[in-house]
C-alpha cells in the first residue's frame, strides 16, 4: 500500500469551540506536515511550539495573501447578540468566511470543510439560517474540487476555557435538552464540538470530489478522537 503524500492545511477559527478541536486533531494527524492558522488573537495551546504549526495573528479581513495549502478548514461563527447587529453578524458568518475561502482557493487550495448550522437555507425566513445558507451557496461557487459542509445543532464543549461571551439562549436550550437527550431526534440533539471537527477532518482525509453535506443527525455516529 502506497502512503498518501503529506498535505498542508489552513485553519481559520482556531480559538472557537470547533476550531480548538480541529487544531488539536490536525496537529495529531500524520496526513498533515504543516498546519497554518489564521487567528485574531494569540493561541493558548502547547502545540504553538511545534514546528508543524505556523500562526499568523491579526485582523482576518485584512489578512495578507494566505499561504499555499492543500486543505482549508473554516470554523468561524458568532451570534447576532455578540456581533451587535444583523449586519455585523453577516460580516463574520458570510463575508469573512467567503473572503478567506476565496483567498485560499486563489492560492491553490483544492479542498474545503466549513461549519454552518442546522437549518441553513438561503431561502429561509429566519435571518440566521438564511445567512448560513447564502454562505454555503457562495462557497459552492468558488471552484473547490471538494467541499464539505457540516450543519450541527447546538454545540457542546467548554466555552468558559475559551473566554468566549456567554450565549444565554444556547445555554438554556442545552440545559433543557440535557435530560431529554435519549428521546430527542438525532437531528436536533446537541453535538460535541469534537465530533464536528472529526467529521470535517475525516471528510477531507477521505478525498473525493464534489459537495458533501453532513447533517447534524449524522454527527452522532462518528467516533470522537480521544
Amino acid at each position: 500500500m502506497i502512503a498518501s503524500p503529506p498535505r498542508s492545511a489552513l485553519l481559520a477559527g482556531a480559538t472557537g469551540l470547533v476550531g480548538r478541536e480541529l487544531l488539536s486533531q490536525l496537529m495529531q494527524d500524520d496526513l498533515y506536515s504543516e498546519v497554518h492558522v489564521l487567528t485574531r488573537r494569540p493561541l493558548q495551546a502547547a502545540s504553538i511550539h511545534d514546528g508543524k504549526l505556523h500562526v499568523l495573528v491579526g485582523p482576518l479581513a485584512a489578512a495578507p495573501l494566505v499561504p499555499r495549502v492543500d486543505d482549508v478548514y473554516i470554523a468561524l461563527g458568532t451570534t447576532i447578540k455578540v456581533a451587535g447587529s444583523e449586519q455585523a453578524f453577516r460580516e463574520v458568518d458570510h463575508d469573512l468566511v467567503v473572503h478567506l475561502a476565496r483567498m485560499a482557493r486563489q492560492a491553490g487550495a483544492q479542498r474545503l470543510a466549513v461549519v454552518t448550522a442546522l437549518g441553513a437555507d438561503a431561502k429561509s425566513r429566519l435571518f440566521y439560517n438564511r445567512v448560513k445558507g447564502e454562505t454555503e451557496d457562495a462557497l459552492r461557487g468558488l471552484g473547490f474540487a471538494s467541499l464539505t459542509i457540516v450543519r450541527p445543532s447546538f454545540l457542546t464543549g467548554d466555552r468558559a476555557s475559551l473566554n468566549q461571551p456567554d450565549r444565554p439562549g444556547e445555554g438554556w436550550a442545552l440545559k433543557l435538552l440535557a435530560p431529554l437527550q435519549r428521546w430527542l431526534p438525532a437531528s436536533i440533539r446537541p453535538v460535541p464540538a469534537a465530533a464536528v471537527a472529526a467529521a470535517m477532518r475525516r471528510s477531507l482525509r477521505a478525498g473525493g470530489e464534489g459537495t458533501r453535506i453532513i447533517e447534524s443527525r449524522q454527527l452522532h455516529d462518528a467516533p470522537i478522537p480521544t
